[in-house]
């Protein structure tokens, strides 16, 4: 029997298999597919201090091998999430995890703080991606001394596991991750989505009413692969990878790099089952390659 229990960092999970958020809803839309208690988590969608009402539409579009999306966190805020969501959700038996994000420092240290009190919330992912409005709309995670000022102040609130999700779009990722690791985070998640767009020849538009938006799916797997890479000579902290996983040999990929564990997103709107069918690939592929436990993987590509 193969072992696909992994320890992050203290967060205990059944399996590295979790999902992305904004791409797997609270969990309950997925539940008529499969039981999602088999995962090793569930990242609900992005949760803000306040109720979001989005990017206007259109905010989706279809790119060659991936997607584009600016969706802009559509949420009702924490506290409906706390009093509504969190009842129905809090008994599945795996880690329900809250991907917080802000618009300021204050937003960001509120929201945790609330999620801090529900019992049944182990950990929280703490999305730097967004733009701090107190600084002209430059992203936390772009610079060290933003993406250091919000985690240190999360932390100081946040008693449980404390995940940083990272930016792809910066100049040197590692330095980033090195960075919200001293400043206390228990592990980093990444890649968040590449900044793209897209265009309509015929009507001359973009296809984003932002014009611009977060792209996902395949193509961006070779750039995340590479940066779990990167990131992973500098941390001492689990990585968590993402970015273009489809199947269980993508997510071998992301481990065999680094990752402790994986996130799966944009194959979620392709295939619903998508994440338990990965669980059961990655202990086919230890059974037929000699590994008695997942973790030994983590970490082991062969470098001549």
């Amino acid at each position: 029997m193969v072992d696909l229990n992994i320890d992050l960092n203290g967060l205990q999970l059944k399996n590295p298999v979790m999902t992305a958020s904004g791409t797997f809803g609270y969990g309950e839309e997925f539940m008529d597919f499969f039981d999602i208690a088999r995962l090793g988590g569930v990242l609900v969608k992005g949760t803000t201090l306040h109720h979001r009402e989005g990017n206007p539409y259109p905010r989706m579009a279809e790119t060659p091998q991936g997607m584009l999306n600016a969706v802009g966190l559509q949420n009702k805020g924490v506290c409906y999430f706390a009093n509504e969501i969190y009842p129905r959700i809090k008994d599945i038996d795996t880690n329900m995890l809250v991907n917080v994000s802000g618009s300021t420092i204050e937003d960001y240290v509120e929201t945790a703080s609330i999620v801090n009190e529900l019992d049944n919330i182990p950990g929280i992912e703490l999305n730097i991606s967004c733009p701090n409005v107190k600084e002209g709309g430059m992203a936390f995670g772009t610079s060290c001394p933003s993406a250091v000022a919000v985690v240190e102040a999360v932390r100081k609130v946040y008693k449980k596991h404390l995940m940083v999700k990272l930016s792809p779009n910066v100049t040197n990722i590692s330095e980033i991750a090195k960075a919200v690791e001293d400043a206390g985070a228990d592990s980093v998640s990444l890649i968040n989505t590449l900044l793209g767009m897209a265009i309509n020849a015929k009507t001359r538009r973009p296809l984003l009413s932002t014009v611009t938006g977060g792209l996902s799916g395949p193509a961006v797997k070779p750039v995340a692969l590479r940066m779990v890479w990167q990131v992973a000579q500098v941390v001492k902290i689990p990585i968590v990878g993402m970015g273009g996983i489809m199947n269980e040999t993508d997510a071998v990929e992301f481990m065999l790099a680094g990752a402790s564990a994986i996130q799966v997103g944009t194959a979620n709107f392709i295939d619903p089952t998508v994440t338990v069918k990965i669980v059961d690939g990655l202990k086919q592929y230890c059974e037929e390659n000699g590994f008695d436990k997942v973790s030994d993987l983590v970490g082991a590509m062969i470098v001549d």
